[in-house]
């Protein structure tokens, strides 16, 4: 079973940038699509970002695209999300996740990285 490690959060002024890391063990990464959420304060969590199983297909939620970009590192069993012109409404819990191949659903969520986006 897939397991995630989400690290590379922090407080950053507006306008900078962060770049989250998601480590897995436990099973290839290579055979799971993965995902970036985020939760914010009293709000629900919301998908920011997903990739394909070979990084060739990227998605992002229109409040992030342009500014955020996922990547994936198979071999280093990593993915990342760039993060550049934070804003304040950027700040949250970030959580990655994987896609079932079996079922296509998502895994089990993590304790997630925190950003805070602040001056």
């Amino acid at each position: 079973q897939l397991q995630l490690v989400e690290s590379g959060g922090g407080l950053v002024q507006p306008g900078g940038s962060l770049i989250l890391s998601c480590l897995a063990s436990g099973s290839p990464l290579a055979l799971y699509s993965l995902g970036w959420f985020r939760q914010a304060p009293g709000k629900e969590r919301e998908g920011v970002s997903c990739i394909s199983k070979s990084g060739l297909s990227r998605n992002y939620a229109d409040s992030v695209k342009g500014r955020f970009t996922v990547s994936r590192d198979n071999a280093k069993n990593t993915v990342y999300l760039q993060m550049d012109s934070l804003k304040p409404e950027d700040t949250a819990v970030y959580y990655c996740n994987s896609k079932s191949p079996y079922s296509g659903k998502w895994g089990q969520w993590g304790q997630g990285t925190q950003v805070t986006v602040s001056s």
